[in-house]
């Protein structure tokens, strides 16, 4: 892994240090932050397709609609 330096505002350095301190979830500010970069890689993919879905013109749904019909699938198989 690579090592980086990244200044942060004080807000964000309070809301990482209390998710890391008082979720449990995370044992480092590092594993939190490759986590939410994920989840906004995530994310970014899946709106990606759904651009490109719109645009090839296989759909008369919005972005918004793929999307919530995506999420309560995922909800479903969980």
């Amino acid at each position: 892994m690579t090592r980086q330096s990244v200044t942060l505002s004080q807000a964000n350095e309070q809301w990482l240090q209390e998710k890391v301190q008082n979720a449990h979830e995370y044992s480092s500010k590092s594993e939190l932050i490759n986590e939410l970069i994920r989840n906004a890689r995530r994310a970014d993919a899946i709106n990606q397709k759904l651009a490109a879905a719109e645009a090839a013109g296989f759909t008369d749904k919005s972005a918004e609609q793929i999307l919530a019909e995506f999420k309560k699938k995922l909800l479903i198989n969980d």
